[in-house]
């Protein structure tokens, strides 16, 4: 039976398992969730997300939302195709993706989300955009990439020489950000640029990214 995913395809969180899926080439079945008209509030969706958030991944009687814990469990279920994501066979290595997967959750995200926001959310919603509140994430976003580019001075990727699920989750808000003004900050960094480029440049990242446009 082909997982079925509860998703948008612009949407970041979304996105992010999507990226998953088709690095694994897993078979499954988008359901579009349609969260202009409430859809993602309704009993049916709530019944997979008492949150009331997109994404939610169902997989015969198993349910998961919480787009993180969906990509482990992707990236788990199908260890054996496609790329190797959290490499468990590896302890040292599956600690290194664990710890590069949570700065992106806890530093990364917090920074470049605001300002996913208040460049194409906030006017989508006829709201005024907050300059102000982009400033200041973008300063907190620079010291972040100013760790990324000693780090990948280093290693090829965040977590190692090895593309892993702690790379796949920063492309979704990525791809959003290099098509705002601010994009240099990622650019005037050569190690950052190379790693984005890398990433960005795969298949199955070009594959999702076709669908993901700015709303």
């Amino acid at each position: 039976m082909a997982l079925k995913l509860y998703a948008l395809p612009f949407s970041t969180c979304s996105g992010r398992v999507l990226f998953c899926l088709h690095e694994k080439q897993a078979d499954f079945e988008l359901i579009t969730v349609n969260i202009m008209t409430g859809e993602h509030k309704h009993p049916a969706f709530l019944a997979k997300n008492p949150f009331g958030v997109i994404p939610a991944l169902d997989d015969g009687d198993l349910t998961l939302f919480e787009s993180r814990a969906i990509t482990a469990y992707v990236a788990e279920k199908f260890k054996d195709t496609g790329s190797d994501l959290l490499r468990l066979s590896n302890p040292k290595e599956a600690a290194l993706v664990k710890v590069w997967v949570e700065v992106e959750s806890q530093s990364y995200d917090p920074a470049i989300s605001p300002i996913f926001f208040q460049h194409f959310i906030a006017p989508m919603r006829g709201q005024s955009t907050d300059q102000a509140v982009i400033n200041a994430n973008l300063e907190k976003l620079e010291k972040v990439l100013d760790v990324y580019e000693a780090r990948l001075s280093k290693t090829k990727y965040l977590a190692g020489d090895f593309y892993s699920l702690a790379d796949l989750h920063h492309l979704a808000y990525t791809h959003y950000f290099m098509k705002t003004p601010y994009a240099k900050v990622i650019n005037e960094r050569p190690h950052v640029k190379a790693w984005w480029e890398d990433i960005s440049s795969r298949p199955a990242s070009k594959k999702v990214m076709e669908g993901m446009t700015p709303p």
